[in-house]
């Protein structure tokens, strides 16, 4: 495993791991985890395609502790910054919740360097009404934060969802820093998509794995992959039955394996990740 740091556009010093070779495949985790939630998955999917991992802004080591610092552009742009400083003009990318969201945001601004998205649960599209809801929502998961601990923040949310999520976040909370968890929760300021309809532009092949919790709705999840225009629906739900992240890799890898090998053959995945690697490439530890 490979761990390299590189400057997002507004100055931020983010970082990721890499491993495995072939077809560059970035795995973004969801909000609360960090990228060692996906280490199962990424373990699952090495022996084809050069696994790439970020801590997304805020979380694990990449902090940032200004809330102005969050939107979807920027996380967007961090994406993009990862993909140019490690070589590749183009890759699949995979996220979980907040990461579902940045994929589709990702893949709309940039159809060229998206060859392929996955969606393991899809964050809820809100109306106006809920989206003021969400707000009130992660400003006071931010207020038990900042007042009492990361694990006070979580705790009173954590039971209404799947028990894998609670899973990662708790492994994740010794890694993470709380000022930077806070500002993190800023991202509920900004509006990712209006509507369902607004996938319907996104011609990124997709296959999404439906959540089952409220704010990964089942619904939501069959109406975006019945929007995007080259969407597909998995059979796997993200529910109860699944408890860790190994539970969740052993559910996904095969549906994402047989997915990723329809669109891209084995013979596109045999260039090294870093054959073409920026010269300002950054090995840490």
């Amino acid at each position: 495993m490979e761990e390299i740091s590189y400057q997002s556009a507004d100055d931020c010093t983010l970082h990721a791991a890499i491993t495995g070779e072939g077809q560059a495949l970035v795995l973004l985790h969801a909000g609360g985890p960090d990228h060692q939630s996906m280490l199962p998955l990424a373990e699952r999917l090495a022996d084809r395609f050069s696994v790439v991992l970020p801590d997304l802004r805020g979380y694990g080591r990449s902090v940032c502790t200004d809330p102005a610092r969050y939107s979807w552009d920027r996380y967007v742009e961090d994406v993009m910054r990862l993909l140019d400083h490690i070589g590749r003009s183009s890759a699949v990318l995979a996220g979980a919740g907040l990461g579902s969201t940045i994929t589709l945001r990702t893949a709309a601004a940039h159809p060229d360097r998206v060859r392929a998205a996955v969606l393991i649960g899809v964050e809820d599209i809100e109306d106006d009404e809920a989206k003021k809801a969400e707000i009130r929502f992660l400003d006071a998961f931010a207020a038990r934060v900042e007042a009492d601990g990361i694990e006070a923040g979580w705790e009173p949310i954590l039971a209404g969802f799947p028990p894998v999520v609670g899973t990662m976040v708790r492994d994740a909370i010794p890694r993470s820093d709380p000022a930077s968890i806070v500002a993190a929760a800023a991202i509920g300021h900004d509006r990712s998509f209006r509507g369902v309809d607004e996938l319907a532009t996104i011609s990124t092949p997709t296959l999404v794995f439906p959540g089952t919790d409220p704010r990964h709705p089942t619904a939501l999840a069959e109406a975006a992959a019945a929007t995007l225009p080259n969407g597909q629906l998995a059979a796997i739900p993200i529910g109860d039955e699944l408890r860790t992240a190994t539970d969740l890799a052993r559910a996904t890898a095969p549906a994402i394996r047989e997915f990723l090998t329809g669109l891209i053959p084995p013979a596109a995945t045999s260039v090294p990740h870093n054959a073409v690697a920026s010269a300002d490439h950054t090995r840490l530890g």
